[in-house]
């Protein structure tokens, strides 16, 4: 489900920029990238989160190196589609991120995104441990795809 159209990104990034894909989690963020077509998404790294302002920095850094355009954040609604807890929390995370960016978001409804990940680890056989260690990135290139694909 589209919340925010991301299609309207296209019109606001150069052509040579990419889309960062975030899947902010309460300990972690899953960081993904798209290419400068706007066509594919790449895992890039999990964020161990820490003060929103070294995390920041560090989403700053990669802004820079890669060339980034515009945000896709996950926003996890509830099955029923409705906004809880958690959605404020991401909003306000975007918010915090508009302070320091001036980059344009839009939120990808991310229900399931993790869920989907994890079975296809699982059916690749990957271990727990590798599990864990790639789980938020796939599941921020699974967001960003989802979105890039609606493009």
């Amino acid at each position: 489900m589209l919340l925010g159209n991301p299609s309207h990104l296209k019109h606001f990034i150069d052509l040579d920029k990419r889309l960062m894909g975030l899947d902010p989690g309460t300990k972690t963020i899953g960081i993904a990238l798209s290419d400068t077509s706007l066509k594919v998404a790449t895992p890039l790294l999990t964020l161990r989160r820490t003060k929103f302002k070294d995390d920041a920095a560090k989403i700053g850094e990669l802004i820079e190196e890669n060339r980034i355009g515009g945000f896709i954040i996950g926003l996890p609604l509830n099955m029923n589609g409705t906004e809880g807890p958690r959605c404020q929390s991401i909003r306000q995370l975007q918010k915090n991120l508009e302070g320091y960016f001036d980059i344009p978001a839009c939120f990808w409804d991310e229900r399931l995104s993790t869920v989907a990940v994890t079975r296809t680890l699982l059916e690749a056989d990957a271990s727990r441990k590798r599990r864990a260690e790639v789980v938020d990135k796939m599941a921020a290139a699974y967001i960003l795809q989802g979105a890039l694909d609606s493009m």
